[in-house]
């Protein structure tokens, strides 16, 4: 279909660039960097829609270089409407692994007032094992707006914590991924991503940092790292557009400092492009990193992979 003629016409070309750094004794070096497939939701679509033949994509993701994939399509038990089994199965033959996937249930206002969120678990019950059979090491919020008030906040972190207890007892670890909005108070009195770190178990919550929304949101992510050390196992690395190009994020500084943060695995996430070809853009982006002498081939925890 048209779809996978463009993707197979991109790849040709990506296979004749190189998407490895050479190190000091001249072997090939594969840094460890995942990709959200969010940044290429025209191609396979989004968050159970339009899903489309993810697997052409996923062979040209590995040629640029890209070493993880992070899903956003999860729904009705299947990933990008896939059985996540074979989903997995898809992504390692491309050589790739099945490192995360970006899901929401927000809770209803009966489930806030009540403090009784049994029908919200059972739907994350079901996503848990849907993402355990693919191999998942991660499970994400990615957004949720602004409360409008303490006692909404304090109940979704209550529910965070029950969440990443469950996710916890089927190997998983959850997270929240923030954008720019987090950095205003609520109620004019707490900052939303300062509450919800202080109110959030880290034994069952981690934070999955998107560093560009964090500056337009008028923060250090420097600053976060060392106030709350360790809690942002895995970052999204982002810029306005490709990686690197706007000069307005830090980068260097972010992974001087992703010891501290407990950085465990770095996703890229492009939302917005300056070319048509949007698979440009995602491959801009891998060749920055690629180049960038401040980025270490992998992290913490994952520093002993063999790749």
């Amino acid at each position: 279909m048209k779809t996978s003629l463009v993707i197979s016409a991109c790849a040709a070309v990506i296979l004749a660039v190189s998407c490895a750094q050479a190190s000091d004794n001249g072997t090939a070096v594969k840094k460890d960097i995942a990709v959200q497939l969010y940044s290429v939701r025209s191609l396979v679509g989004a968050f159970g829609s339009n899903p489309g033949d993810y697997r052409p994509l996923l062979d040209t993701l590995s040629k640029m270089g890209y070493t993880a994939i992070e899903a956003a399509s999860y729904a009705d038990g299947k990933i990008y409407g896939a059985d996540p089994a074979q989903f997995k199965a898809d992504a390692e033959a491309a050589g790739l692994k099945v490192l995360s996937s970006h899901c929401n249930k927000y809770l209803s206002k009966e489930e806030i007032a009540s403090g009784d969120f049994s029908g919200s678990l059972e739907w994350w019950d079901e996503c848990i094992a849907a993402h355990k059979a693919a191999g998942m090491e991660y499970l994400v919020m990615p957004y949720l707006g602004v409360p409008s008030t303490l006692k909404e906040l304090q109940a979704y972190c209550d529910y965070f914590n029950e969440v990443g207890r469950r996710c916890a007892e089927n190997g998983i670890k959850f997270g929240y991924h923030n954008h720019s909005h987090e950095f205003r108070k609520v109620e004019g009195k707490e900052v939303m991503f300062d509450y919800m770190l202080r109110h959030t178990d880290p034994d069952y919550v981690f934070f999955e940092m998107d560093v560009y929304w964090t500056v337009i949101g008028d923060a250090s992510p420097v600053d976060y790292f060392r106030k709350y050390p360790g809690r942002f196992k895995v970052l999204h690395i982002k810029d306005s557009r490709e990686i690197g190009q706007s000069g307005m994020v830090g980068f260097d500084a972010i992974f001087d400092n992703a010891d501290v943060a407990g950085v465990e695995n770095i996703v890229v996430e492009v939302e917005r492009y300056s070319y048509d070809d949007i698979l440009r853009s995602i491959k801009e982006s891998i060749d920055y990193l690629e180049a960038a002498p401040f980025v270490p081939a992998s992290y913490g925890t994952s520093a002993d992979k063999s790749l």
